[in-house]
C-alpha cells in the first residue's frame, strides 16, 4: 500500500514515543491507565527536553526524504518530529509542542532546546527578536479548552483529503477533533492504514490493523523498501562571549568570560551542568583554574596586557547526553575587537552537516565547531557561537545494502540512549483531573 500510494499522510500519537522513554497515557501501562487502577505513575529518567528520537521517528525522516511520505500530523508535543529532522512545513503539530514559542503579532515560532514554562497559549518571558515588532511570546501547548489552531488544522486536513493512505502509528484514535482527520481520505477512496497496540474506535473503518509495536512494525516497512533508517545527531548550541577593557594604568586587562544560551543570555541552558576554566600556555601559568557551577555562568578575572594563552573551557553535560563533557579552546590576548558579522546561512549549514559528518563516522559526541562570531563593539565583545554534539544513535533496522554508507562496526558502537519524561506528562495529568472534575 506504500509503495502503490501516492499521497501518503501520517497520523502520530503518543505510541511513537514510549520507546524514547515518555509514557503514553491509554496503554497498559499508561499515565490514565495506571492513574485509574490506582497504581504510582511511572518516573521520569531523565529530563524531557534530552528525548531522543525513536526509531519511527527516524524512519519517518527516510520516507520523507524518499518522497513517499508527503505529511505528518501529530498530537504530540515533545517536538520530536522537529527534533528528528522533518521539515516544518510537512508538519502539524494538533497539540502544541512543548519546546516552541510563537509571536502573537507576526508568526515567527521560536524552537528552543528547553521546554517552554507555561501551557495554555499563555504569555511567557521572552519577547520577539523581530526589528519592528518586539511582541511577547506565547508558548504553544494547548489546554483542555482550546481549540485546534486553524494554522495546524487547516493543512492537517487538506492533506487528509488528499491522502490515499493515512497511516495511524501509535494513536489511540479517542482525542476529538484530531480522530476523525484521517476519515477525510475515505470520501475520496482513500485508505487507513492502523498500527497500533491496543484496538481503537477506527479499527472498523481501517483496511488493514496490524496490533503491534511501531518501532518493530515501521523497521520492517524501512527494511521491505530497501532504505535506510539514518542515525540520528543532536546538536545543541552555546555563544560564548569575552568582554576586555583596559584598567586605568594601562598595565592590566580587566575580562569578563561568559557562556551563555543562543536564546538569550537570560534563557536556561539546560544541558551544560558546569563549566571548568583553565588556562593552557606557558605565559599563563600561576592562573587560578576556576569552576562555575551556576547559571549564567560567568567568570571575571584581570590579567596583564601582554599575556597571550588559550582559554580551556570543559563543559560538564546533565543527564542524558550521550558523553559526560567536551572541551573547547579560546584564543585569548588583549585587542579592540573588530567589526564582523555572523557566517552566512549556508556557511553554517555545510559546517553543521561536517560536524554531524563527522560524530557518524567516529561513533562519537561531544565535537564541537564554530558557526558563528560577531562583535558589540560598543563593549569591546566578541561573542563565537558553537554547535557541540551531544549524542549519536544509530538504528540499524534496514537492509545491509541500504547501510552501505555507513561502517556498521562503528555504528555498533553508538550507545542507545533510553530517554525520560520531566514535567509534560504530569501536565497531561493535570488536565485530565481538570476535565475529570469539569465533566462532574
Amino acid at each position: 500500500m506504500i509503495q502503490k500510494s501516492k499521497h501518503l499522510v501520517v497520523f502520530t500519537g503518543a505510541g511513537i514515543s514510549t520507546s524514547c522513554g515518555i509514557p503514553d497515557f491509554r496503554g497498559p501501562k499508561g499515565i490514565w491507565t495506571l492513574q485509574r487502577e490506582g497504581k504510582p505513575l511511572p518516573e521520569a529518567s531523565l529530563p524531557f527536553h534530552r528525548a531522543l528520537p525513536s526509531v519511527t521517528h527516524m524512519a519517518l525522516v527516510e520516507l520523507e526524504k524518499a518522497g513517499i511520505v508527503k505529511f505528518i500530523i501529530s498530537q504530540n508535543i515533545d517536538g520530536l518530529h522537529l527534533r528528528s529532522g522533518i521539515p516544518r512545513e510537512k508538519l502539524a503539530e494538533l497539540h502544541g509542542n512543548s519546546f516552541m514559542e510563537i509571536c502573537p503579532s507576526c508568526g515567527t515560532e521560536y524552537l528552543r532546546d528547553f521546554e517552554i514554562e507555561t501551557i495554555g497559549l499563555k504569555k511567557t518571558s521572552r519577547h520577539c527578536s523581530k526589528p519592528d515588532c518586539g511582541a511577547k511570546l506565547r508558548d504553544t501547548v494547548l489546554d483542555w479548552q482550546d481549540a485546534l489552531p486553524p494554522k495546524e488544522m487547516n493543512p492537517a486536513e487538506k492533506n487528509c483529503r488528499m491522502a490515499d493512505v493515512v497511516l495511524c502509528l501509535g494513536t489511540s484514535l479517542q482525542i476529538t477533533p484530531a480522530c476523525n482527520l484521517p476519515l477525510k481520505s475515505l470520501s475520496g477512496g482513500g485508505k487507513i492504514v492502523i498500527v497500533n497496540l491496543q484496538k481503537t474506535p477506527k479499527d472498523k473503518k481501517a483496511s488493514l490493523v496490524i496490533h503491534g509495536l511501531v518501532d518493530k512494525v515501521i523497521a520492517g516497512v524501512i527494511e521491505l523498501l530497501n532504505l535506510r533508517i539514518p542515525p540520528f545527531v543532536r546538536v545543541d548550541f552555546i555563544q560564548i562571549s569575552i568582554t576586555q577593557a583596559l584598567s586605568a594604568d594601562k598595565r592590566f586587562i580587566n575580562w569578563l568570560l561568559r557562556v551563555t544560551s543562543v536564546h538569550g543570555s537570560k534563557a536556561p541552558l539546560p544541558f551544560i551542568k558546569s563549566v571548568e576554566v583553565s588556562f593552557q600556555d606557558g605565559q599563563s601559568q600561576g592562573y587560578k583554574e576556576a569552576i562555575l557551577q551556576r547559571h549564567p555562568f560567568k567568570l571575571k578575572r584581570r590579567t596583564a596586557q601582554r599575556k597571550v594563552f588559550d582559554l580551556v573551557l570543559k563543559l560538564n553535560f546533565s543527564d542524558g547526553c550521550g558523553c559526560p563533557s567536551a572541551q573547547i579552546k579560546v584564543p585569548f590576548g588583549y585587542k579592540q575587537v573588530p567589526s564582523s558579522t555572523d557566517d552566512p546561512t549556508s556557511t553554517k549549514d555545510i559546517k553543521l552537516e561536517l560536524l554531524k559528518g563527522c560524530a557518524i563516522q567516529e561513533a562519537t559526541c561531544g565535537q564541537s565547531a564554530v558557526i558563528g562570531r560577531k562583535a558589540v563593539l560598543t563593549q569591546n565583545t566578541e561573542v563565537t557561537t558553537h554547535a557541540i554534539v551531544t549524542n549519536v544513535v544509530g538504528h540499524l533496522k534496514s537492509s545491509p545494502e541500504a547501510n552501505s554508507a555507513y561502517d556498521g562496526d562503528l555504528l555498533q558502537k553508538i550507545k542507545l540512549g533510553v530517554m525520560g519524561n520531566h514535567l509534560c506528562w504530569k501536565r497531561k495529568c493535570s488536565r485530565k483531573r481538570k476535565r475529570s472534575r469539569a465533566a462532574s
